[in-house]
């Protein structure tokens, strides 16, 4: 067994069991307690896991709550822009796009109307109303429904309802957290994953948002698996440990 598959096998006990133990890896693996012990070294170096005494404990953070977007506004603005910069390159003129309530599509807006970009903009971000001006090429469709001060926009049965009435090109959405052993994308209220759902259903390519910081957390609800989508575009290239993982998808790092 190679380094990189023992290192995701490490990562799925303490996924399915909160911890494990040196001389177990050992004997399940057929290799010296030393070279489990070097195994967990390197996957704490790059903070998945918290070595203990004669083993490892899992560290991954569970989000059971989410901050409000202003307050999401405020935070890793230098990076959320790089995310922001990335995703607009996907974009070509006269594309249909759905960009779901984050502090990044927020960004990604700011960009199709400082460039005056020629394309259909589907949102459920009640904020983006702010940013309009008479002279924009960019057709712009709001979703209804339900508003959620926490979320930023409008979520639930009948925002879902309204969503389906359309499709477009190209989606790009944000998550709480990024599963990689157990292939989930997570967020932190129930009706805000199913209105994500229902813009994946309508969409002929579908992009994640999302930090570095997003595969060492998880939340409550999940909603797509990781091959689901066709890109994860983040700020940088993540480290190899999350590479090795991210490498048994069939997915596209931007």
């Amino acid at each position: 067994m190679f380094i990189e598959e023992r290192h995701k096998h490490i990562l799925e006990l303490l996924e399915r069991d909160g911890k494990v133990l040196v001389k177990d890896l050992s004997l399940q693996f057929k290799v010296s307690e030393s070279m489990i012990r070097k195994d967990l070294q390197a996957l704490e170096k790059n903070h998945l896991l918290q070595r203990t005494y004669g083993g490892a404990i899992n560290i991954k953070r569970s989000i059971a709550n989410c901050e409000s977007l202003f307050k999401r506004f405020e935070k890793d603005t230098d990076l959320k822009q790089v995310i922001a910069e990335k995703a607009y390159q996907l974009i070509q003129d006269n594309d249909t796009i759905f960009l779901d309530v984050s502090s990044i599509s927020y960004l990604l807006i700011k960009l199709l109307i400082k460039n005056n970009r020629e394309v259909t903009l589907i949102t459920n971000m009640v904020e983006t109303a702010s940013l309009l001006h008479m002279d924009l090429k960019m057709k712009v469709i709001f979703i209804g429904g339900n508003y959620n001060t926490f979320v930023g926009g409008n979520i639930g049965f009948y925002s879902n309802e309204q969503i389906k009435l359309y499709s477009c090109n190209k989606s790009f959405i944000g998550c709480v957290g990024i599963n990689l052993a157990a292939n989930t994308i997570s967020t932190a209220i129930s009706e805000d994953a199913g209105t994500k759902k229902a813009i994946m259903s309508i969409s002929k390519e579908v992009y994640l948002l999302a930090s570095n910081e997003r595969f060492s957390l998880d939340s409550i609800y999940n909603f797509a698996n990781i091959s689901d989508f066709h890109g994860i575009i983040t700020e940088s290239k993540p480290n190899d440990a999350i590479l090795t993982l991210l490498n048994q998808y069939d997915i596209k790092l931007i």
